[in-house]
């Protein structure tokens, strides 16, 4: 498994922006899946952004569509999530996670998370 320590969560007004970064050690960064996933209070942890190991292929969930970036530099075990235009809704703990090609998330490594807060 690898071990992850996600950075760069804070208070922010809404319409502004944050980058979450995540940082990956004890195995090969670069043959992971790496997400970013939120928990907001009272909600499921959904994912909100995905990349494939090299990066050509991302996902997201709708409701960050357009704001959300996420990225990965192989070379610095990093994954990032640039937030744009960010809401109150987008209030949560974000949690990075990876996983292999045949586990699901659940069997995956996780980091602790960190808070992200949007005031309106």
């Amino acid at each position: 498994h690898v071990q992850l320590v996600e950075f760069g969560g804070g208070l922010v007004q809404a319409g502004g922006s944050l980058r979450l970064s995540c940082a990956a050690s004890g195995s090969t960064f670069s043959m992971y899946e790496m997400g970013w996933f939120r928990q907001a209070p009272g909600k499921e942890r959904e994912l909100v952004a995905a990349i494939r190991w090299n990066g050509a292929n991302t996902q997201y969930v709708d409701s960050v569509k357009g704001r959300f970036t996420i990225s990965r530099d192989n070379a610095k075990n990093t994954v990032y999530l640039q937030m744009n235009s960010l809401k109150p809704e987008d209030t949560a703990v974000y949690y990075c996670a990876a996983r292999d090609v045949i586990s699901a998330w659940s069997r995956g490594s996780w980091g602790q998370g960190t808070q992200v807060t949007v005031s309106s």
